[in-house]
């Protein structure tokens, strides 16, 4: 049996290149504080509580190094003002 290499021979260096892995990026996001919450604040280092009568927020943070997932951090949402955003405005 004879094999047909003329397709394969002709397709350009784009087609058969790898496709591009995804660039993650370190993101933030603002949530409610749930009941039963025992996430420390990033930058006071004290417990960000939840409060019955008080729709408080907290900002949770997805932490990328090198492309690889390392850590979710926890911010209260002056203290993470306080420290530049560092990972950008908080989404909804």
């Amino acid at each position: 049996m004879a094999t047909d290499t003329s397709a394969s021979s002709s397709q350009t260096a784009t087609e058969t290149a790898a496709p591009k892995r995804k660039r993650w990026k370190s993101r933030a996001v603002s949530r409610t504080v749930d009941a039963g919450n025992s996430a420390y604040c990033a930058v006071c280092d004290e417990l960000i509580k939840f409060r019955a009568r008080i729709r408080a927020e907290q900002i949770i943070c997805n932490v990328y190094v090198k492309n690889r997932w390392d850590r979710v951090e926890h911010y209260h949402p002056e203290c993470y003002e306080e420290a530049g955003s560092p990972y950008g405005e908080p989404k909804g």
